[in-house]
């Protein structure tokens, strides 16, 4: 039986491309891989930016880093190559990293880089919703399994 395709951000495999350089990996990844095709992305690198970067938070629509550099260009872009490649996939579901400004699911950062959280979905988790992909936020992986 073939498995199914689960999109899934890259730091949630192990790989180093978090703003700090460092991964989430997920504890229960093996039981994902034995039952889904995992489908790894970073929007934010595919958006063009460099691994380490500068923290960001989206603040009043727009996504701005700790310095006040406005990067809402790189993360749109992003979101939309990892759209196409969702597409491109047929993929129909989605596991992404908890409070990101990309792949945020329910809960962000707040924008003012304090900690603080609001309601909301990053830039990616918003598209992918839009076109009709359930996303699940990673501290809810176990409900795949």
């Amino acid at each position: 039986m073939r498995k199914k395709k689960l999109l899934i951000s890259n730091c949630l495999l192990g790989i180093p491309c978090r703003y700090d350089g460092s991964c989430k990996k997920l504890d229960c990844l093996d039981e994902l891989e034995d039952k889904y095709n995992l489908i790894g992305v970073c929007p934010e690198e595919l958006g063009g930016l460099e691994t380490p970067r500068e923290p960001s938070e989206i603040f009043l629509g727009r996504v701005l880093t700790k310095s006040g550099r406005d990067v809402t260009y790189e993360y749109d872009y992003g979101a939309e190559l990892t759209l196409s490649i969702a597409k491109g996939h047929a993929i129909t579901k989605a596991l992404m990293q908890d409070r990101s400004p990309s792949c945020g699911c329910g809960v962000i950062h707040n924008g003012r880089f304090d900690g603080g959280l609001v309601e909301g979905d990053g830039v990616t988790v918003r598209l992918l919703k839009a076109n009709g992909i359930e996303v699940l936020p990673a501290s809810e992986a176990e409900k795949l399994l």
